[in-house]
């Protein structure tokens, strides 16, 4: 009996061990992705969004924790504070302090910057790079889960995302780092003249 306990307490142990060092490798491989992605200078890249809401598609600046999203339907900036959400069709501009997940929504490397807390991390080798498994210790977090598949430089290429209302999907290309000045990420009032601008805050 003793033996079979010893054993059994053996594996636990050795598991354990394992599971630790899996997520140690999944933090370490974030780690040196969001030092890709969150680049002080900037970068940008072309996004397609998937989910229970539809289909978009369009082009994202990102500069540390702030970014500047276009679509067909409309254009979002974030200037790490503010957000202002521009829809094309009734020229309507919305000022806004946005949530995590609502943050996520439009930008899909916001996950740089939430996997360093409250989240337990797990990766498996896939062709061409890793699969980062994140689940929130918290599930009434609004981002419950995440899968963010990661090429071998560093870049995100794929990334899932379950909240309370089903999972989203956002696949990433033509990712290039690129110096992109401040003022890209706050709207300009001279710019949409006709625009209504509804304050939220």
């Amino acid at each position: 009996m003793m033996k079979k306990f010893g054993l059994l307490l053996f594996i636990l142990t050795l598991s354990l061990g394992l599971h630790a060092q899996n997520a140690a490798q999944a933090k370490k491989i974030l780690d040196k992705t969001a030092a890709v992605v969150g680049r002080k200078s900037g970068a940008s890249a072309n996004f397609t969004i998937s989910g229970k809401y539809g289909n978009t598609s369009g082009t994202i600046a990102i500069k540390g924790n702030k970014f500047n999203a276009r679509t067909s339907q409309a254009i979002v900036w974030y200037d790490g504070k503010t957000q202002w959400t521009y829809m094309k069709k009734n020229q309507e501009v919305n000022i806004s302090t946005p949530t995590e997940a609502q943050q996520q929504s439009m930008n899909p490397y916001k996950f740089i910057n939430i996997y360093k807390n409250g989240f337990n991390l797990s990766m498996k080798n896939v062709s061409g790079g890793w699969q980062i498994h994140l689940y929130a210790q918290n599930q009434k977090r609004t981002i419950k889960e995440m899968y963010i598949t990661i090429n071998k430089n560093y870049y995100p290429q794929t990334i899932k995302m379950r909240q309370s209302n089903g999972w989203t999907t956002i696949k990433v290309s033509n990712f290039k780092a690129k110096n992109i000045s401040d003022a890209t990420f706050r709207f300009n009032s001279k710019e949409f003249p006709h625009a209504e601008v509804i304050d939220l805050r």
